[in-house]
């Protein structure tokens, strides 16, 4: 039976033909050596060349619409059209089940002009299109006629099954943004036969403020008269109308989205995140304090004891290893499945970075408010430029770990958390096709996600893992291996792998519960998060609370000698993405009214994609955190 596979410094102690042994190697030309060094460095150069002028070509294709529509100064004369453009409608309670404008029979021009999208836009479900409105700058417009049209029965079933649930529209005006119920309904008190009937909203009335020659503010205003009142699925003919009107205000052009996110930062609701940063700081507190006694009472006796100076002559004499002692020579063998373990390492990683980025850069204000597709442009290029960590981390410590098949473990990096976001994507996107929404991405934005894939994030990958496989050095044990692992000894049923996850996510998750409900109410709402300070001090206190309960639960395996930490210091600190998972669900059934198989399809399938990252970042800190305690506790003690 093949013996099993030890740390660098035992390895090269036993097996001195070993190809990380300190023997000299076999010698090797030096134009040979300077040939493959050019090479490689050639190729890296080129590489990254390469990846440079791609991502900047598709930074430009992504962004290059975006900054099309903000490319004009907002400036008009008296009598300029103002653009204005419909988005999208979609019932209110499902935020992702929204579908095309014109798939209610309402006016349209003679020809639809669809606006050009960036491949956030796409993502968010955004599709502009033209509408037969004329607005013009300071031109007031009293009850102007949109169009006649003779609803036929199709068409007064489609409205009264949207009014029936709660359809909303989505329009743009010079780029602010406006909502609108389709209609709404109402008790049916003169027919018995009838209990309700829709009432149908056509005629919106704007008022429009502007300070000099700039549009400022727009308000939107339905539900007056003349409405149309729908009971049967009958033809009915209706009158869309319209009306503006100008009205000259103070206020500046640079705080106009002020309006849209000035309910999100109320007072009580400033006071409720200040509160949860307070209650979470305070229990990070208690857990250091904790931490810090137990490190003085009792972890520092210990190490005190074994780290003793004593004679060669009494080191027979000594008192009998126990505990954590014990099994210094196990507690630095290699996990089971280590390419694996790298893998989730590397990726846990890079969606740390990835996380750390965004919330710099909604931190420095890159997010406006309302700046279509801004955020989900951010969030694809910097997952697909950061992908050099991944590589780089996994690989490098890959070899630490005395992996040889480097390219095996590259491969898996690059699908350990890729594959799953694009299966579920793939099945997602074809459940949008199917119910005919926007949420659908069209092929345009599926070119451009695979040109970033394959050019730009699957080159800084190999790139990341060839630095990686470079740069790696031995790994640092203070401890020998033995040749022989012990055998773990039987353990109480709370020190499983599944208690000790419950244990370890439970104080975690306490800290970032309460911002999870405003997570929720923007990604899967109709709210915008602003807050960005906020969550990086909640992330921030999340690290270190996950870290330390990892540590903790660390040592008590350790004490229990138990030395197969390094799967289980993991699969600890990433037990908060589990708790997360469980929350949505919560949030899904008890607080929310999301119905329907696409909204639910698309809720718990994305959740179980962020709650899966979750896992590795959190799962990766809690290694880390765990890999410096047992470096330092082994490192203070005298042993062989």
């Amino acid at each position: 039976m093949k013996p099993r596979t030890h740390n660098a410094i035992n390895y090269r102690a036993h097996n001195p033909n070993s190809q990380r042994s300190k023997s000299p190697p076999t010698p090797t030309p030096f134009l040979v050596r300077i040939t493959q060094d050019l090479s490689i460095r050639t190729s890296i150069i080129r590489l990254v060349g390469l990846s440079k002028m791609l991502f900047i070509a598709l930074l430009l294709i992504c962004l290059g619409s975006q900054l099309e529509s903000y490319a004009s100064n907002h400036r008009f004369n008296k009598g300029d059209i103002i653009p204005f453009y419909a988005n999208r409608v979609g019932p209110f309670h499902n935020s992702r089940e929204t579908y095309a404008y014109y798939d209610l029979p309402y006016c349209h021009p003679d020809t639809v002009k669809e606006e050009s999208l960036n491949l956030g836009e796409m993502l968010n479900g955004d599709r502009l299109v033209s509408t037969p409105y004329k607005f013009e700058f300071l031109v007031d417009k009293d009850y102007e006629v949109l169009c006649n049209k003779t609803l036929s029965k199709t068409d007064v079933s489609k409205f009264r099954n949207a009014i029936e649930k709660d359809y909303y529209m989505q329009l743009y005006f010079d780029d602010l943004p406006l909502w609108a119920f389709i209609g709404r309904l109402e008790k049916n008190y003169t027919n018995e036969g009838i209990n309700s009937m829709s009432m149908f909203y056509t005629h919106f009335e704007f008022e429009v403020f502007y300070n000099k020659d700039r549009v400022i503010e727009v308000t939107l205003r339905t539900g007056i008269h003349p409405l149309a009142y729908m009971t049967q699925d009958k033809e009915v003919d209706v009158r869309f109308t319209y009306s503006v009107s100008w009205k000259m205000t103070q206020q500046s052009f640079d705080k106009r989205m002020e309006k849209y996110i000035g309910y999100l930062i109320l007072p009580h609701h400033l006071s409720v995140h200040h509160h949860s940063i307070t209650l979470s700081s305070v229990a990070l507190l208690i857990l250091v304090v904790c931490i810090l006694t137990f490190y003085a009472l009792v972890l520092r006796k210990d190490i005190s004891k074994y780290s003793r100076d004593v004679e060669e002559n009494q080191a027979s004499e000594n008192q009998e290893e126990t505990g954590w002692k014990n099994i210094h020579g196990d507690v630095f063998r290699f996990p089971k499945h280590k390419s694996l373990f790298a893998a989730a390492l590397g990726s846990g990683t890079h969606l740390l970075v990835l996380i750390v980025s965004i919330l710099v850069l909604g931190h420095l204000g890159f997010f406006p408010p309302y700046v279509r597709g801004v955020f989900w442009n951010a969030l694809v290029i910097v997952y697909a430029v950061t992908s050099v960590i991944s590589g780089y981390i996994s690989v490098s410590f890959y070899s630490q770990l005395e992996g040889t098949n480097w390219m095996k473990n590259l491969l898996l990096t690059g699908g350990l958390f890729f594959v799953p976001l694009f299966l579920t994507f793939g099945f997602l996107n074809s459940v949008a096709i199917a119910y005919g929404t926007t949420a659908a991405l069209p092929l345009r934005g599926i070119v451009i996600l695979s040109v970033l894939w394959i050019f730009l994030a699957l080159p800084l990958l190999v790139l990341g893992g060839i630095i990686g496989k470079n740069r790696s050095a031995d790994f640092q044990a203070p401890c020998r291996t033995a040749k022989c692992p012990k055998e773990v000894p039987q353990l109480r049923w709370y020190r499983g792998v599944l208690p000790q996850m419950a244990l370890a996510g439970i104080l975690p998750f306490s800290v970032i519960y309460i911002q999870l409900y405003y997570i929720f109410a923007s990604v899967w709402g109709h709210r915008v998060y602003t807050l960005y300070s906020i969550l990086c001090v909640v992330i921030i206190l999340l690290l270190i609370m996950t870290a330390l309960v990892s540590v903790a639960l660390t040592y008590f395996q350790l004490a229990a000698e138990d030395h197969e930490w390094w799967w289980r210091s993991f699969l600890c600190g990433g037990s908060t993405g589990l708790f997360i998972y469980g929350y949505c669900i919560y949030c899904y059934f008890w607080r929310s009214d999301m119905s329907g198989f696409m909204q639910t399809s698309f809720f718990f399938g994305y959740m179980a994609c962020v709650c899966y990252g979750m896992f590795l970042v959190l799962g990766g800190v809690g290694f880390r955190a765990s890999l410096l305690f047992v470096r330092y506790l082994y490192a203070a003690i005298k042993c062989d």
